[in-house]
């Protein structure tokens, strides 16, 4: 019987979980606010406000740059600059792609930063 690759689902999955292992309630509360900025702002303007803010919205927003530049085949976490960079470069459908794989890893953290959480000290 051969081992199967998990489902992209999965990964995001497994990715989120471990990322939002012992992070407590502001990396929650970040977690849950982008996905409505990115939908008002776009991605490349949530990613400059994430980096401006720091500390936890910044945090979360290098979890997700780390995520898309696995799944664009690039190495680890390019930094802030050089993954702006990476995506001013993209063609429209691209950037739509890489935009529409952050909402569907957010999806996953929204549910797992809390459940990894609970029942923290201040939750």
């Amino acid at each position: 019987m051969s081992m199967s690759q998990p489902t992209l689902e999965q990964q995001r999955a497994q990715d989120t979980w471990s990322r939002a292992a012992g992070q407590g309630k502001d990396y929650v509360n970040a977690a849950k606010s982008l996905p409505a900025l990115i939908m008002n702002s776009g991605l490349m303007q949530t990613l400059a406000f994430c980096h401006v803010k720091g500390k936890h919205h910044d945090l979360v927003a290098t979890h997700l740059r780390a995520w898309l530049a696995k799944r664009n085949g690039l190495a680890g976490d390019l930094g802030f600059e050089k993954f702006m960079g990476f995506l001013m470069t993209r063609p429209p459908a691209d950037f739509q792609a890489i935009t529409a794989e952050a909402f569907a890893w957010l999806r996953w953290l929204r549910q797992m930063a809390p459940a990894r959480n609970a029942g923290q000290a201040g939750d």
